[in-house]
């Protein structure tokens, strides 16, 4: 086992418990890194850099399953189904999951290591549009344990919710009306989904690896049951050139590739746009040339 007294945090980690005040959390963190790499004999090695938000994740060799990744992140709202979502994939298309265990704060996983692991985010990204889309097709089926996955409504409420109470405090003058209509669509749109599946909802092209295995698998999902059309967005908005230059274009491309209605994936796009443009204002200008 390494030792982790001085536990090196990648820089974004850093930034986030700074941002987020979870500097208590980080203050347990080695402890329970030690714990968990005694208990799942593991020997670990640096964190990746400049690594995630929310989660300290490291290579590491495990005496039972051999190269692995130690991901130990805090809990928050839209992690809380990662583990359950790699247990029903099974390495169909993502990482698989080895061990899994759960503390109030802090969830930590083993997971499958993959090599070479470069980011499908360093290919062009008309190839990033079909392998999102063929990986897509793959994650997306009836769970078998439905009760253990939330509803994409939940989600969606409650990102509206913070957008409203932001937008409440926007100086006069600002045109908010139009701003809480988007946040209407993103409310009432799940309810509409024509077919309801277990959902990655965080899909895009710096959350998939290259690797042995397979060509490309998952990291990071963010598991959902929902209107299948949602996971289509993340990728497009990571687009930033493409969606500025043409919306329509984008939306019609993935809608193609992945089977979808392509007015209610423009409509989902509105409503996405609109509800993220606090911290990212460009959407903006997507959201007013898409608007219904």
């Amino acid at each position: 086992m390494t030792a982790v007294a001085n536990l090196h945090v990648p820089r974004h980690l850093a930034a986030a418990v700074k941002e987020d005040g979870r500097d208590a959390w980080l203050e347990t963190l080695p402890s329970l890194i030690e714990e968990l790499a005694a208990g799942w004999s593991l020997t670990l090695s640096e964190p990746f850099e400049p690594g995630g938000q929310t989660a300290w994740v490291a290579p590491a060799t495990s005496a039972a399953h051999g190269d692995v990744v130690l991901k130990v992140a805090w809990r928050h709202m839209e992690s809380e189904s990662e583990a359950d979502g790699l247990r029903e994939w099974d390495g169909d298309g993502a990482v698989r999951l080895l061990e899994h265990e759960t503390r109030p704060d802090s969830s930590a996983l083993l997971l499958e290591r993959c090599a070479p692991g470069t980011l499908l985010a360093a290919r062009p990204e008309q190839e990033q549009d079909v392998v999102i889309s063929g990986l897509l097709g793959r994650l997306w089926r009836v769970p078998a344990h439905p009760d253990r996955f939330r509803p994409l409504q939940e989600m969606c409420d409650f990102w509206a919710d913070s957008f409203e109470r932001r937008i409440a405090l926007l100086p006069a003058g600002m045109d908010a009306a139009w701003m809480r209509e988007g946040a209407s669509w993103f409310r009432s749109l799940p309810a509409s989904a024509p077919a309801v599946t277990l959902l990655c909802t965080d899909l895009h092209a710096e959350n998939v690896l290259s690797a042995e295995r397979e060509p490309w698998l998952v990291i990071d999902p963010k598991p959902f049951v929902g209107d299948p059309t949602y996971d289509a967005l993340q990728h497009m908005l990571n687009c930033e050139a493409r969606l500025r230059a043409d919306p329509r274009g984008l939306s019609r491309r993935m809608a193609r590739l992945l089977g979808l209605d392509p007015e209610r994936l423009e409509m989902w796009l509105y409503a996405r746009c609109v509800v993220e443009s606090l911290g990212a204002p460009w959407l903006l200008d997507v959201a007013r040339e898409i608007r219904p």
